[in-house]
């Protein structure tokens, strides 16, 4: 499985090009896929790490962690394992955070995020849709997303893209949906107050690394 993934992502960056990371094979831990695996939160944590470690071991290549959790007391936890195992992930350039995409735009997604990005990572959201972004704009480096794609598979393809059926993989429609995408983001100055009226006092109990 690692060794098809490694060989997968080593094709992309060397054929199709300009692939700067990617993320490791990580254990989502939303309920239901913890009953599908019948494991806990801590031992898909613990898997995750493990991938990070084999993939990096595997190939030379800017392979990026992902944090995984359900509360937010679970995700410092997972930080706190990468350390213990001697991953500095504050000193990495990109983290991303997992089992957040379907509760992107919620509170409880932003007090996640925010409690890591506050405390010093450079966090990447995975699946993030603009409802997602405007809430959690101000705590994430960077964000990826198909609803581009999903979009414009149920679309005619654009003029002048008479070449394919639709533009489900035309970067043209990618470029101005990413456009209409970030015109249509707002700041939001007020977030990181409502942060921390979020975390309240029990910010104090997951801060048990150094930051």
């Amino acid at each position: 499985m690692a060794g098809q993934y490694v060989d997968e992502v080593r094709r992309f960056r060397d054929e199709v090009g300009n692939l700067e990371w990617a993320a490791v094979q990580d254990w989502m831990c939303e309920p239901f896929i913890l009953e599908k695996t019948g494991k806990t939160i801590a031992e898909h944590q613990e898997r995750t790490i493990d991938s990070y470690i084999e993939l990096s071991a595997a190939m030379d290549f800017a392979w990026t962690p992902v944090l995984q959790g359900w509360e937010v007391k679970d995700y410092w936890r997972h930080w706190e394992r990468y350390e213990q195992r001697g991953i500095s992930l504050e000193s990495l350039s990109l983290v991303g955070v997992g089992s957040i995409c379907r509760r992107q735009g919620t509170d409880e997604a932003v007090e996640i995020i925010g409690s890591l990005a506050t405390a010093g990572l450079k966090l990447h959201g995975f699946g993030f849709k603009q409802k997602g972004l405007q809430s959690a704009q101000s705590f994430l480096k960077s964000a990826d997303s198909l609803a581009w794609s999903y979009q414009a598979r149920k679309n005619p393809p654009l003029p002048g893209c008479a070449t394919h059926k639709n533009c489900a993989n035309c970067l043209k429609y990618a470029l101005q949906w990413r456009d209409r995408l970030l015109n249509g983001l707002t700041d939001k100055p007020q977030q990181r107050s409502l942060l921390w009226q979020l975390l309240g006092e029990n910010l104090a109990s997951f801060q048990t690394l150094p930051v």
